[in-house]
């Protein structure tokens, strides 16, 4: 039978309250608290703790605190990736976020959900589908990224965008429900 963990993981519904994910979630609350307190005298310090929240990261990560997340190793950042100020991600599933990415502040990128029905959210139960972010994407500031989404390289998101379907690659979307508006140049990308 699989572990609460492994059906997290697969997407399936999974139970929060297993004292693995508890466990690994309270590390998690323990490393981001570390990491926006702020290490700036210190960069040695603040570099190890990135890497121990965030281990699936490629070098050149640049995250500007506060930062929050879930679990934190069910996240995957391509190389010179940006964060800015006060971003969430809730990585319950994979999110995958490409090389050279920008994302503006307060973005929120959410693999969680719910069960839709009332019953079933009674039970406790939760899943989490995958998050996947092309390189070169930038997303503006205040976004959403709901669950399950894909979001092309080269792309650009609208600030205050949510984002509720895939968006394919080299476009610019923006607005609520997010809708591609027009195709990026040549001369953009």
């Amino acid at each position: 039978m699989p572990s609460e963990k492994e059906k997290m993981l697969a997407g399936e519904p999974y139970d929060p309250r297993d004292p693995e994910l508890a466990s690994e979630r309270l590390r998690c609350r323990v490393l981001c608290e570390a990491l926006n307190r702020g290490y700036e005298e210190d960069e040695h310090k603040r570099l190890q703790v990135l890497r121990e929240l965030l281990p699936r990261a490629a070098t050149g990560l640049m995250l500007q605190p506060p930062f929050y997340c879930d679990y934190g190793g069910n996240i995957e950042i391509g190389e010179n990736t940006f964060f800015n100020f006060n971003c969430v991600v809730l990585d319950v599933a994979p999110v995958r976020i490409g090389a050279f990415v920008q994302i503006g502040p307060a973005v929120q990128i959410y693999a969680a959900t719910h069960p839709m029905t009332a019953a079933a959210r009674r039970e406790g139960l939760e899943s989490g589908k995958p998050v996947t972010i092309g390189d070169d994407v930038w997303i503006g500031g205040g976004s959403i990224i709901c669950p399950g989404v894909t979001i092309g390289a080269k792309s650009v998101i609208g600030a205050g965008s949510v984002v509720t379907r895939d968006i394919p690659e080299g476009v610019f979307a923006a607005g609520n429900p997010c809708r591609v508006v027009r195709a990026i140049s040549s001369q953009e990308r």
